[in-house]
Formats: structure tokens, C-alpha cells, sequence
């Protein structure tokens, strides 16, 4: 896998080999319409399941809550508990390794932010919490996997996870050391340039920071104000909250990974473990942060119920209504609007997914807010690389301050924009769904 000019990583070889993967490639490739889909892999891995959900998948127990222990909670993005649950792992000898990714400290030259490791130790494992919108990879820690005898688990967002049961059932030397698996719950993924644009955005050069952290906490403010932080090699700091950024709406698509367009996976619906944020009040309001977290496996939910009784845990259990409120968009933009995507002609490979095209009935407005979303991200990549290249950020800056307030006009009826829309009839949709 290597970097392209926007910013993603790509499948590098022959043009031949990338005209037409292999059998075994093709098994193994998470976006392949020849692989098991996630209601085939959940069905292997969960056959016992207490509940079945056709937007959350095969579960026993959903919870929403914080870890009490320690500064877990302080030193995570969200509730601390996805390193929880993997600290206890560790210490009771369930698994010799923990892969997930961490920051590329002191990185060269077009060497990337963040990257997959494993890690052994507690503080290891500590030194890797928080959230990385960033593009990483899994091959180096698979291939660490395949040369180094026991037992691990890997933690990523729903495709990796899945790419990774491909590849256990694939290979069974990867199926016998891979113990468990963390879901992370995914909006989409992001390009390399999402951090460039912010340091930008903070008048910084990105090659000056020792660390960049996407969502700095605090808790004298909502869990939902997120606010990126660089930490400069002089010592110094710099941040900016996201919605003063030119593309800081997530929901409106810059930089995101043109596959996330065929992804119907919200909450790794083949993970052992799905963790995910509750946004949802009185949760989203809380600055400490808030997990929510379904649990598919057995063994992880008596070590959830274990860290409750201890008092470790301050967790409830929850509604499948509440976890899906907590990811309503992202569960509109890939079942309503992969239903859309899927009707749009398309040469090449044709994606197989869950959800059958053109299934559900949308109005006008839904419509182009799916086909706007989709230029953002098409031409986000695009116009930055000629920024970039020009050494004019204020290009991609005016386009972006551009796409955005057509975006907010549309969804939310905001600006000249949106007084006129919501003149002809396109209200505020956002808020009435």
C-alpha cells in the first residue's frame, strides 16, 4: 500500500495485477463482491447471538457508560474504553499483543502521522489512545502476527475488521493467533490531507509538529466540540476548533476515502467489540466523553460484567434505538444513500452490498444532498492537490468556505442559500429528521 497524490493509500504493483486481483486477493478484499458479506461472517463468528439487529447485526448486550478506573476516561477521545478492555486483556494473559495504531513518532519526510503497531505493555498500549482520522494500513502488524507465536488482538473501523476475518478464514495461522477483535464505529475514512488542511488552517506547517492530536479534550466543554491540537517540536501549541475550520464538517465529506461510498458497515458488525461515541444527551454534552458499546462476544461481555461489578465500569445497558440514534446520519448516508449511489451508472467492478439499489424511496432534497456530499469529497481531494501544488492554500480555502455554505444552505437551511431554498420548499432536513 502507498500513498497517491491525494493522500490515500493505494494497492501498489503491476498494472496488470490491479486490472484483474487474483482469487485469493479478491477473498480477502473487504470492498470485494466476491468476499462473505457481514451478515455471512456474523453469522459464522455469532451463531448464539441473543439479538439480532438489522442495522447493529448480531449482539448480546449494548451499554452506554465511561471506565471509572484510573485516568482512562481523561486520556481517551471518548470513555476510555476501548483501551480498557484492552489493558484487560493483557494483564490476564488473554493475549500477548495488542495491534492498533499509534503515532509515527518523529516521522520523516513523507512519512506518515500514524501507523499500525503492536504493542505489548501498558504503557505501550496507553501511548496509543485517541482517535486518528488518518489513513493506515495493516500488512506490517499481520506480517508481525504471522512471524511471532501467540495470541493478539487488533483493533480498527469496520472494513479492517472485516478484511481481517477474510483473512483468518483464509489463513489459518492468522485464524489461531487472532483472538479478538475491536470495531471501531466509522463515519468514513479520511485522507492524509485532512491534517495538512488543518495545520494549514492554524497558519502551521505540518511537518513542525511532534504530535497531533484530531479531538484535544477538555472537560469544560461538549464531547461533540471537537478541537484538533498540534504540538510543535519548539514545544509550543497550536489549535483550532473544527467548525472554524473551511472543511471542518465532518458530515459534509472532505477527504473522505472514495470507497466509503459503498460501505454499509456503521458499527463493525463483525467485531467481537464495537465501540463507538454517544452522541446523544445527556451523553454529548458531557466534555469527560461518553462510550457506547455492543458486545458479540461472550468472553469480553463476563470481562465487561466483571469491570462493573468491580466498579470499574460505570456502565447501563441500552436500547438498539438508542445506540442508532447515536449514528443516525451514518446510518442514512450508507443505507438510504448507498441505496441512491448504487442506482448511478458505473464502469468496472459493481459492488455487492446488503442493501438492494434504489430501495428506498427518497424526496428531491435527500437526493441532492447525496450528490453533493459526493462532489465534496471528489473535488476536496482534487483541489487541494492543486493548492498544494501551487503553494496557495487559500485556494482550496475559498472552495471550501464555498462548498460548505452550499452544503449548510441545502441540509440546514442556513445563509442567502438557504433562505432561498427553504423559499421554494427544502427546509431544514437535518433538524426534521
Amino acid at each position: 500500500m502507498t500513498f497517491d497524490r491525494y493522500g490515500q493509500l493505494k494497492p501498489s504493483g503491476s498494472a496488470a495485477w490491479l486490472r484483474q486481483p487474483s482469487r485469493e486477493f479478491s477473498a480477502i478484499c473487504p470492498f470485494s463482491p466476491t468476499a462473505d458479506d457481514e451478515d455471512e461472517l456474523a453469522l459464522r463468528h455469532f451463531p448464539a447471538a441473543a439479538h439480532k439487529n438489522p442495522l447493529l447485526g448480531r449482539y448480546e448486550t449494548a451499554f452506554v457508560g465511561h471506565v471509572e478506573e484510573a485516568d482512562y476516561r481523561t486520556n481517551g477521545s471518548s470513555g476510555g474504553l476501548v483501551t480498557w478492555v484492552a489493558k484487560e486483556l493483557l494483564i490476564r494473559g488473554m493475549v500477548d499483543g495488542v495491534a492498533h495504531v499509534t503515532e509515527n513518532m518523529n516521522p520523516q519526510a513523507n512519512e506518515p502521522l500514524f501507523r499500525y503497531t503492536l504493542s505489548r505493555t501498558l504503557a505501550d498500549l496507553r501511548a496509543g489512545a485517541k482517535s486518528r482520522y488518518y489513513p493506515v494500513e495493516l500488512s506490517g502488524v499481520l506480517d508481525e502476527i504471522r512471524k511471532t507465536p501467540g495470541r493478539y488482538a487488533v483493533i480498527g473501523i469496520p472494513c479492517f475488521i472485516k478484511a481481517v476475518r477474510l483473512s483468518c478464514a483464509a489463513e489459518p495461522l492468522l485464524k489461531e493467533r487472532i483472538s479478538f477483535t475491536f470495531g471501531l464505529f466509522c463515519g468514513h475514512m479520511k485522507s492524509a490531507r485532512m491534517a495538512e488542511s488543518f495545520a494549514w488552517q492554524m497558519h502551521r506547517d505540518l511537518r513542525e509538529a511532534e504530535h497531533f492530536d484530531y479531538r484535544a479534550k477538555s472537560p469544560d466543554r461538549p464531547a461533540n466540540w471537537y478541537r484538533a491540537q498540534m504540538t510543535l517540536t519548539d514545544g509550543s501549541t497550536a489549535a483550532l476548533d473544527w467548525w472554524h475550520m473551511a472543511d471542518g464538517d465532518w458530515g459534509a465529506g472532505f477527504f473522505q476515502n472514495p470507497a466509503c461510498n459503498f460501505c454499509d458497515d456503521v458499527v463493525a458488525e463483525t467485531a467481537d467489540i464495537a465501540f463507538g461515541d454517544a452522541w446523544q444527551e445527556p451523553y454529548s454534552s458531557d466534555g469527560r466523553g461518553t462510550n457506547v458499546i455492543i458486545v458479540r462476544s461472550p468472553s469480553l461481555l463476563r470481562l465487561i460484567q466483571a469491570g462493573i461489578d468491580a466498579q470499574q465500569l460505570s456502565l447501563v445497558p441500552v436500547e438498539p434505538s438508542f445506540i442508532i440514534a447515536t449514528q443516525a446520519a451514518g446510518f442514512r448516508q450508507r443505507r438510504e444513500g448507498l441505496s441512491f449511489r448504487l442506482t448511478w451508472p458505473r464502469l468496472g467492478i459493481r459492488p455487492r452490498k446488503r442493501v438492494v439499489p434504489g430501495s428506498h424511496a427518497l424526496s428531491v432534497q435527500r437526493k441532492t444532498i447525496y450528490t453533493m456530499r459526493y462532489a465534496i469529497s471528489h473535488w476536496s481531494h482534487r483541489v487541494f492537490w492543486l493548492a498544494r501544488w501551487l503553494k496557495w492554500p487559500q485556494l482550496y480555502f475559498a472552495w471550501a468556505r464555498v462548498a460548505l455554505a452550499s452544503y449548510h444552505g441545502l441540509v440546514y437551511s442556513r445563509g442567502k442559500l438557504g433562505r432561498l431554498l427553504a423559499g421554494i420548499g427544502f427546509g431544514d432536513f437535518e433538524s426534521r429528521r
